[in-house]
């Protein structure tokens, strides 16, 4: 396990499964600043003397910013003398900020870890949460990734769905009848759109985070056996530009930019959003944690997620992408441990309603009930494909750390011309064989 003294000097990435963050025009806390920062002084507890205890959270997740102020207000009154301060972070700063508090000396008592390589990382300076009571109601499919030598250290924050958000009036008006589930069927839907004078894309490529995170593990996510092909990748004796899948996949990157809506290097995640709940574009790339901003933007779009497609195999295409993007994970030297444990089962029993109505997350909890009108139209998307099981495991939190920063800049690349598709991966290879020797 690597040491938290290495992450220090040589940085990681947030890596998942799974959901890119920036804020919306319509997030007020969002676009006034990356952070949201809020807090408070408690009463006396009913049942023993106020302790004015500070629980210091770090968040992720932007998109859930306006509800944790929500949630504050109800933890607050139903915990006298517990003050949550609660620090939102966009998610291509979010690690750097982390470092920073860390070797500061100012960590969070709770904040958010990827899953695999990171969470090994941080292992040593987290609590140990394998015998907390919510554990036991954990789907199956979200520990492994927060366990570390038998130990569970994290809380999911959500099952989430990664594929293609389409614009379903916008389809209609197309004419496109059936969602499609490959590389022709997209094509043929591309060219519907332009029929009809509908942009079909919007292409985040403002930053590195969207190509380098959901687009890149398209192609990773669908190999017969992932571990295996980073192993051999690793070992050397697999290479990205003899892979056929790799190939196809940045045949379907060159379709989106052929038919992008402005210049896809200018359209950050806030552009992203804002674009497309104004209906400026059919299709973007993305989670169904994206759902409360476009809310924000354009209440009860009619939205949906759909597979990306990279070849004409119906079968392997006809899937998402989900796993648990991030845990929550307490700090093993935080003074307020106690307080900690007990806002995490909370949020598991009398708070759920916050992770499946206010943010919006399909639960990684068995027992968690989810109502389809509060959902949003992309987390029941996202349900059905799990009930379905036409689902791939995101493979990002598992790659070396930093080469998703490398790859999405390759691909920005290729966006603006400087470099074509047999130099991608070319440098898909150089950062895959420099970042995993570290």
């Amino acid at each position: 396990m690597k040491k938290l003294h290495l992450f220090v000097t040589i940085g990681i990435v947030m890596a998942l499964m799974l959901a890119g963050c920036s804020n919306s025009g319509g997030n007020k806390a969002a676009t006034e600043s990356n952070s949201l920062s809020t807090s408070a002084t408690a009463s006396a507890s009913a049942s023993e003397p106020a302790k004015n205890v500070t629980l210091k959270i770090f968040n992720i997740k932007v998109e859930i910013a306006e509800a944790l102020g929500k949630l504050k207000q109800e933890y607050e009154s139903t915990h006298p003398g517990v003050t949550l301060e609660i620090d939102t972070q966009i998610s291509d700063q979010y690690v750097t900020t982390l470092k920073s508090k860390f070797t500061g000396g100012e960590m969070p008592d709770l904040f958010n870890v990827g899953g695999y390589r990171e969470m090994g990382v941080w292992a040593e300076h987290l609590e140990d949460l394998s015998g907390e009571p919510w554990m036991a109601d954990v789907v199956d499919s979200a520990k492994p990734a927060a366990t570390v030598d038998g130990k569970i250290y994290g809380f999911p924050t959500a099952l989430e769905g990664v594929g293609y958000i389409y614009n379903k009036d916008l389809f209609a008006k197309a004419g496109i009848t059936k969602v499609p589930v490959t590389l022709t069927e997209l094509k043929d839907a591309v060219n519907k759109l332009n029929a009809a004078q509908i942009t079909p894309f919007i292409v985040p490529y403002g930053s590195w985070y969207s190509p380098g995170v959901f687009s890149s593990d398209n192609p990773m996510a669908k190999q017969s056996d992932p571990d295996q092909f980073m192993a051999d990748l690793s070992g050397g004796t697999k290479k990205f530009a003899d892979n056929p899948l790799f190939k196809d996949f940045l045949a379907s990157v060159k379709l989106e930019l052929a038919n992008a809506y402005k210049d896809p290097l200018t359209v950050d995640y806030n552009g992203q959003v804002t674009s497309f709940a104004t209906s400026q574009g059919a299709i973007t790339v993305g989670c169904n944690c994206t759902q409360p901003l476009f809310d924000q933007v354009t209440p009860n779009m009619n939205l949906g997620m759909m597979p990306m497609p990279i070849n004409d195999d119906a079968v392997l295409n006809d899937k998402l992408f989900v796993s648990v993007p991030y845990y929550w994970v307490i700090s093993k030297s935080s003074a307020v441990k106690p307080e900690a444990k007990e806002f995490l089962n909370w949020l598991a029993t009398d708070g759920a309603k916050y992770i499946t109505d206010e943010f919006k997350f399909v639960p990684p909890f068995k027992s968690m009930k989810v109502d389809p009108s509060k959902l949003g139209s992309l987390g029941v998307d996202v349900k059905q494909y799990v009930d379905e099981n036409k689902v791939l495991s995101g493979t990002v939190a598992k790659w070396p750390e930093g080469v998703i920063v490398d790859f999405g800049s390759s691909l920005q690349k290729m966006a603006s011309n400087k470099i074509d598709e047999t130099q991608v991966l070319a440098e898909f290879q150089a950062a895959w064989d420099k970042l995993s020797k570290k």
